[in-house]
């Protein structure tokens, strides 16, 4: 087998250490983020795993093994099956119906469980499952874990009378990636402050231009929208909320020389006709020099997506550059949208929005390497490689009576890094239609410039 230095690198790849700016449970910023949870989907490296967890174990004391849900539970299934240890199942909450059983699987009353943890910080997930375990009359004495985070979880299940062996700590690692050449020196002081308790500052990440942007996204309707953007001085899309024909293509003949897209919601044209609204619609944005974002928000399996992007009365795939839609339907669902760039929402502006971190951190791990989607609907900062949207702008700070939340476009281009700002009512119900869309427009480019100087 090879050494346990080579068997972390292998897994290192795999992208289970980040190190940068994060946010805790807890609040608290970290300098690393650590998911074990990309080991499972590589069945040698889980092997390996296994392995090494179990040489550092006197088998002979256990009857059971069971991982702490959910992360640690192919962990636990690999060890058995190497080792031929029963395995049990923690549930993470009872089943509301049957027998509503907390811990799955065959045991008896006396015998010696092992616990298998992915990752150790405080202990207190240990120390819950632990309690839920021992419920059950099973012994709990020993604790196998994959990594120490070094934050004072390994010391208090000591101090309770627990063994805990761990297979590597931050430390370690940290040591290993500085030999590797994958940490810088200030990298390394900024995790060993945070290790030993003290305060961590961490160097404000600059907006990136639109023309670096350009050098790292290779999406035809992206690159096509960041020349729209700097040929124009423009990052403002405009909404057109407005509910016919007239209205609509009135709406794009004003705002067009000063947007670099318009953002329509077809569906609400009450007179709707191909003829009528798409073909005039698209000449104004030709004239003009804007593109168009259909947002529809797709959120279907993907046959139905398909079929509402390019069929019915709206025929959207014969006019839209852009769509929004949902990752509800995961990234199969996000194939059939040819030739338009997808924005995939990540979060809402709305009050009360069920987008929220989990959501957020799910949405991006279908999308990170989906090739269709050139962007996100946002109200948090996103990689450099993806452009940001964010919708809920407008000059004055204040929401409206059905949960609609506002930002300056100052803020979200200081403090969310966004790439393109969307107005609706701030310009769409103005006394002066244009020349609220002038002021978008210098506001949002000023900012933008302010927040990359």
């Amino acid at each position: 087998m090879e050494t346990k230095r080579a068997f972390f690198l292998e897994a290192y790849k795999l992208g289970i250490i980040k190190f940068g700016r994060f946010t805790l449970k807890s609040g608290i910023e970290s300098p690393f983020y650590v998911d074990l949870r990309p080991l499972a989907s590589d069945p040698k490296i889980l092997k390996h795993l296994s392995n090494y967890l179990l040489e550092m174990l006197p088998l002979d004391n256990f009857d059971l093994i069971c991982g702490v849900p959910y992360a640690a539970l192919p962990m636990a299934t690999a060890m058995s099956l190497e080792s031929y240890i029963p395995l049990i199942i923690k549930r993470k909450e009872a089943k509301a119906y049957g027998t509503k059983k907390l811990i799955e699987g065959i045991f008896q009353k006396g015998q010696n469980c092992l616990l298998v943890e992915d990752v150790i910080t405080s202990g207190k997930s240990l120390l819950e499952t632990i309690d839920e375990v021992e419920n059950e009359g099973l012994n709990v004495s020993d604790i196998v874990v994959v990594l120490d985070r070094q934050q004072g979880g390994r010391e208090k299940l000591q101090e309770k009378g627990y063994n805990v062996h761990t297979l590597f700590t931050i430390s370690e690692v940290v040591e290993i990636l500085k030999e590797e050449k994958q940490l810088t020196d200030d990298e390394v002081e900024r995790i060993n402050d945070f290790l030993n308790g003290n305060t961590v500052t961490f160097e404000e990440k600059k907006k990136v231009r639109y023309e670096e942007k350009l050098k790292n996204i290779d999406h035809p309707v992206a690159t096509k929208l960041l020349e729209t953007a700097l040929q124009k001085r423009s990052n403002l899309i405009a909404s057109a909320d407005v509910i016919t024909t007239q209205e609509l293509l009135d709406f794009a003949e004003v705002v067009g020389p000063h947007i670099a897209a318009l953002k329509t919601h077809i569906d609400i044209i009450s007179d709707f006709d191909y003829d009528k609204t798409i073909i005039p619609l698209i000449d104004i944005a030709s004239k003009h020099n804007f593109l168009l974002m259909e947002d529809r928000k797709f959120g279907d399996i993907g046959n139905t997506q398909e079929l509402q992007f390019s069929h019915g009365v709206y025929k959207i795939a014969n006019w839209a550059d852009m769509v929004t839609a949902h990752a509800i339907g995961g990234s199969k669902a996000l194939e059939g949208f040819h030739n338009a760039g997808i924005i995939t929402i990540l979060g809402m502006s709305s009050q009360g929005t069920l987008t929220d971190a989990h959501y957020r951190e799910e949405t991006m791990k279908i999308i990170i390497n989906e090739p269709n989607v050139m962007g996100c609907v946002a109200q948090n900062q996103i990689q450099d490689d993806l452009l940001l949207f964010t919708p809920g702008v407008n000059i004055s700070a204040e929401g409206d009576s059905k949960g609609q939340q506002y930002n300056t476009p100052e803020h979200v281009f200081k403090n969310l890094h966004t790439d393109f700002i969307i107005v609706g009512r701030g310009i769409y119900k103005a006394d002066d239609i244009e020349q609220a869309a002038l002021t978008y427009k210098t506001r949002g480019w000023q900012a933008y410039e302010a927040a990359i100087s």
